[in-house]
């Protein structure tokens, strides 16, 4: 027997005896406290992320998305198939559909890209997709410089747990809290090494204006 047989045995006899009952979560792991927005708190802390965080209401989504895209100089974008057309009426750049899929050199062209997300952490400031409705493949918010993400407010929950209990684990999921950013052996920051520089959050939430 080696040292991993070894190992594995022990923690296999270990089970054995454990018993074969749930364990309740704590209700402060499993939900963020009572009286809590976690929209604002959630706004809060992708701010804290060196995100741009906007809270808008659903009729003033499609300005602010073009007034972010001419902030951010975006020319080109790249966004998925299935992206409300209403989330693009007054941006006035090149939209380019992953559909056909867009190749890397294509995706590599695009300034930007905007989605939707499937859920949105408060405490952590993370959106998470999954490939669903409006998020497009991962490599289409991996490349781009720029990602505008669209949250709307109902897909906003205050802890991990909350999130996971909302998501298919078969589904490919990135997780998402701020740009991307790496430090060298000087701790010297670095945007946009593995991912978009620049990260967008539109919060739309109809109790806004």
């Amino acid at each position: 027997m080696n040292a991993r047989d070894e190992i594995l045995g022990r923690v296999r006899g270990a089970l054995a005896a454990a018993p074969d009952a749930e364990v309740e979560v704590p209700r402060r792991y499993a939900r963020t406290a009572d009286g809590v927005d976690v929209v604002r708190l959630f706004a809060e802390r992708v701010g804290d992320y060196r995100a741009t965080v906007r809270i808008v209401a659903p009729e003033a989504l499609a300005p602010v998305v073009a007034a972010e895209l001419r902030d951010a100089a975006v020319g080109t974008l790249a966004v998925p198939p299935d992206l409300p057309h209403e989330w693009l009426i007054e941006t006035g750049v090149e939209v380019r559909a992953d559909s056909p899929v867009l190749s890397v050199n294509e995706l590599d062209g695009c300034d930007g890209v905007l989605t939707g997300c499937a859920v949105a952490i408060a405490e952590t400031g993370t959106i998470v997709l999954d490939g669903g409705p409006t998020q497009g493949r991962r490599a289409l918010t991996l490349v781009p410089d720029v990602h505008i993400c669209v949250v709307p407010a109902s897909v906003v929950v205050g802890t991990v747990p909350e999130a996971i209990t909302r998501l298919d684990g078969t589904r490919p999921l990135t997780w998402v809290s701020g740009p991307s950013a790496t430090s060298d052996i000087e701790l010297n920051r670095i945007e946009g090494v593995h991912g978009p520089r620049r990260l967008v959050v539109i919060v739309v939430d109809r109790q806004t204006g």
